[in-house]
């Protein structure tokens, strides 16, 4: 617990160190899944924009929270196998998204930079949309209450700033479970469905 402590506490003493602020919105292009333990059972892309703002503190090393909204989701499907019943279902999910990124500019000339950053994210599911396809002999296992509310994240990005634009993109890796077990056919399934994905986006310094 020691080392980690010391380590952030160093990079807080830098971040503060060379003290300069940053804020403004940002839009973006995500394209995620939501990953399954079931090889009977798969799932298909989602690919939505995501709006939010962002807020940068430092100037070598800093610290970038953000606030984002975009939807998550995937359609899961397991066709008819012997005695298990088909099923065919799209989830939708509206997050607000709360990442804390640490950054390093790794080139920084006056009028442009290059970067990377790292960071976990708290991520809010504020609201749970269920599409079933309607056909004979097909199930409906996956329900609103199996979908948990809060989930968490980490995120790995590589990025630009040139002039008053910054670009990026950044991988979005799942570290908690959104769905854990679906009751399918009287018996709990393991799902241990994940969020993973990646989001380009550009926002504007205004400040």
């Amino acid at each position: 617990m020691k080392r980690p402590a010391l380590i952030l506490f160093i990079a807080l003493f830098s971040i503060s160190a060379q003290a300069q602020f940053t804020f403004g919105p940002k839009i973006g292009f995500t394209l995620n899944t939501l990953s399954i333990d079931q090889s009977t059972i798969t799932t298909e892309l989602n690919n939505s924009f995501l709006f939010g703002v962002f807020a940068r503190i430092g100037k070598k090393v800093y610290l970038q929270p953000e606030l984002n909204w975009y939807t998550s989701g995937a359609v899961f499907k397991r066709p008819s196998i012997g005695s298990l019943s088909p099923f065919e279902q799209e989830v939708l999910l509206s997050n607000i998204q709360v990442p804390v990124l640490l950054g390093m500019k790794i080139i920084d000339i006056k009028a442009a930079c290059i970067r990377a950053a790292i960071g976990p994210s708290m991520n809010i599911i504020v609201d749970k949309k269920i599409k079933t396809l309607n056909s004979s002999g097909y199930m409906k296992p996956i329900e609103k209450s199996d979908i948990n509310t809060l989930h968490w994240g980490l995120n790995i990005g590589a990025g630009a700033d040139v002039l008053m634009f910054t670009f990026d993109v950044k991988v979005m890796l799942g570290l908690s479970s959104i769905i854990d077990n679906v009751d399918i056919d009287n018996s709990p399934v393991l799902f241990d469905s994940r969020s993973n994905g990646f989001v380009v986006s550009i926002g504007w310094k205004i400040l």
